[in-house]
């Protein structure tokens, strides 16, 4: 499995990264100031550095954004978690109760007529 997980996924994304950086190696500039002409706030680097930096950002944001949203079943999952705790610790000392009860004397049997 290990070996198919290599061939057919990781091996093809690979392939595709470094294409991308190949292909996109030219340097550009990063600029978060739109009107100014000489930007105060600018990088130069590789067009593939932002590229991978963007799918970085998305892949962490949609990171958050599912832990975020998995946090109701989370907090169910922990209220369940505490219940199955105490039912545990309530059937064992029922159980050390029962064992410490003495046991009664054999009687009579009761068949059934």
């Amino acid at each position: 499995m290990r070996r198919f997980t290599v061939l057919f996924v990781l091996l093809p994304i690979a392939i595709v990264v470094v294409t991308l950086s190949v292909a996109n190696r030219a340097p550009v500039t990063f600029s978060l100031d739109p009107i100014g002409q000489a930007p105060a706030l600018s990088i130069t680097a590789p067009l593939f550095f932002f590229l991978f930096a963007a799918l970085g950002v998305g892949i962490v944001f949609g990171g958050v954004a599912a832990w975020l949203g998995q946090a109701k079943w989370r907090r169910v999952a922990r209220g369940e978690r505490a219940n199955a705790a105490r039912l545990k610790a309530e059937s064992e000392s029922l159980r050390e109760r029962l064992a410490s009860l003495p046991t009664p004397l054999p009687g009579p049997r009761q068949d059934a007529a």
